[in-house]
């Protein structure tokens, strides 16, 4: 018997494993580059592989037309102009998603600061609503804050992830460690598929491939990349790269080749 749950991961996943971008930073960091006009980035990317975008509720409102991709809505923000720029706070209910016609929602959540009791609280409460909706919940859990002396050490990456997960998240978002055997216990240890943060624009194309490479053979179920896609020269040629690596195996040697 399907879900609705099933339904809606369905539509942001394909055949388990994702390739998505994060699309939120307006709030946070204003129009950057790739983001001045974010319907047309989607438009330019969809039908090249990539599966799901993370948007905020305004931008859902003002696509001219329904996207062919999955949509997830994301419902904590917090403003680079802030004087606690890592205190994520709600902006939309799990209600409002279905209204919206959303098919996942979204939340940041940073652990390691002084913020981190307010979000874990946000995190279990949107999980239960996400559960009474069917509504699949995207956790983004980030070793962040006053605490954090590696935020890409083994031991702090599983816990945090492993924090998604026991509060109620359908999938975890979370940073690769930087090595395959490293991240292959942080994927083992947590129990809903894991996807990685693209972080900083990476330095070359080849970069960001090889880490795709590599966090796919560690058990990573998929990647969202933001500034490395909207920000690339040639988003939707990325994209193509990116699943090659992601839905066919590709190395990314292998997948620059859609990108040259």
């Amino acid at each position: 018997m399907v879900s609705g749950n099933q339904i809606r991961l369905n539509r942001i996943l394909r055949k388990g494993k994702m390739l998505c971008i994060p699309m939120d930073h307006g709030i946070s960091n204003g129009p950057i580059e790739g983001l001045e006009d974010p319907a047309s980035t989607i438009y330019k990317c969809e039908g090249h592989g990539l599966t799901s975008v993370i948007i905020n509720k305004g931008i859902i409102k003002s696509l001219p037309k329904p996207p062919k991709v999955g949509v997830l809505v994301h419902f904590s923000s917090s403003t680079a102009l802030s004087l606690s720029p890592n205190r994520k706070m709600l902006t939309g209910t799990v209600k409002e998603a279905v209204a919206l016609g959303a098919d996942g929602v979204s939340l940041h959540i940073n652990i390691g600061g002084k913020e981190e009791p307010e979000m874990l609280e946000q995190l279990g409460l949107t999980a239960d609503q996400c559960h009474r909706w069917g509504m699949p919940l995207l956790a983004m859990m980030y070793p962040r804050g006053e605490n954090i002396k590696d935020p890409h050490d083994p031991e702090v990456v599983a816990h945090v992830a492993r924090i998604g997960a026991e509060c109620g998240a359908d999938i975890v978002k979370t940073l690769y460690t930087g090595d395959i055997d490293s991240f292959s216990k942080v994927v083992k240890s947590t129990p809903v598929p894991i996807v990685i943060a693209g972080g900083p624009k990476a330095k070359t194309d080849l970069d960001i491939l090889q880490m795709t490479e590599d966090a796919i053979a560690a058990g990573a179920k998929g990647v969202t990349y933001g500034r490395n896609i909207f920000a690339h020269k040639a988003p939707e040629k990325m994209v193509e790269a990116l699943a090659e690596i992601i839905f066919r195996k590709g190395t990314a040697k292998e997948a620059m080749k859609k990108i040259e």
